[in-house]
């Protein structure tokens, strides 16, 4: 998810704390949204502030400026949405909110979450206090300072380009919606470097050797805390044989033969399509 151009993810709040701007209410990481129409809508402002959907609203957080409208984020005390309301899954929102606002949303939550898991300090257990504008928590106690948690990790397309053409070595997980392949990804280790990691990854999960690594491009991924580092690789050697508990498939896939692919919010959609096109500019799979 990309933070919109015109949005500034300052920390420090306005003046007018609350009185006007765009919320973003969340229960366990579900988004409220108006559903009354045929394309959900988030809850007016005015409606959120003034109390009239009946949110009790805990751990209000300033999340940034969207041109010239303050962005603020909530956690609701209760799961039971008001009338012509719901609180949905920010995936399943995916093609149904606009494409901004649900990249706002993914910060907006990464910043409730962090509150609500380093509400206490980890080293003595005193309750931690907002630090730098919100930027970090700390203790009053021992002075420890916590910030928000951040997971690196890897993410790679194989190929492997062949008489017939080229093909991408693509993977699915159970979690993954029914038919959905895409890149292999995993957690650096510690004391790994991205690289190492890719060819752990590699090894492990579908028992490929590869070569070649280049960087791509990186990207933020609230589900929960990640920092995705896309690569290209080359295949080397080796049978494709899924790791057990993690991958349920993985296959070489020629591109007139695709999958169903990640959604286009997603750095693996754009990795993937990179690779399409540097041999088919106009591969149907690119005008998503």
């Amino acid at each position: 998810m990309i933070l919109p151009a015109h949005f500034d993810p300052i920390w420090t709040a306005p003046t007018s704390a609350g009185d006007d701007g765009l919320w973003f209410v969340f229960h366990r990481n579900n988004l409220l949204v108006y559903t009354a129409h045929s394309d959900p809508m988030l809850p007016l402002p005015a409606d959120v502030l003034s109390g009239s959907l009946g949110i009790e609203r805990e751990r209000a957080r300033f999340v940034g400026m969207l041109g010239e409208t303050p962005v603020w984020a909530a956690h609701a005390a209760s799961d039971r949405a008001p009338e012509g309301h719901a609180f949905e899954n920010m995936r399943m929102l995916f093609n149904r909110l606009p494409d901004d606002l649900l990249a706002i949303g993914g910060r907006a939550v990464q910043m409730l979450e962090f509150d609500r898991t380093h509400h206490f300090c980890g080293a003595c257990g005193t309750p931690t206090g907002i630090h730098e504008g919100g930027r970090s928590r700390k203790c009053p106690n021992c002075g420890e300072t916590y910030y928000p948690k951040v997971s690196p990790a890897m993410m790679v397309v194989i190929k492997r380009d062949t008489a017939a053409g080229r093909e991408l070595l693509l993977a699915r997980s159970a979690r993954f919606p029914r038919g959905m392949y895409s890149a292999l990804a995993g957690f650096v280790e510690p004391s790994e470097s991205i690289e190492e990691c890719i060819h752990r990854e590699a090894f492990e999960e579908v028992g490929l050797k590869v070569s070649n690594l280049r960087y791509f491009a990186s990207q933020g991924w609230p589900f929960p805390n990640s920092l995705m580092i896309a690569y290209v690789a080359d295949y080397v050697s080796g049978d494709i044989v899924p790791q057990e508990g993690e991958i349920d498939d993985a296959q070489w896939f020629k591109l007139d033969a695709l999958p169903s692919l990640p959604h286009r919010l997603s750095i693996a959609r754009r990795l993937v399509n990179n690779v399409i096109a540097e041999v088919a500019p106009e591969h149907p799979a690119l005008r998503v």
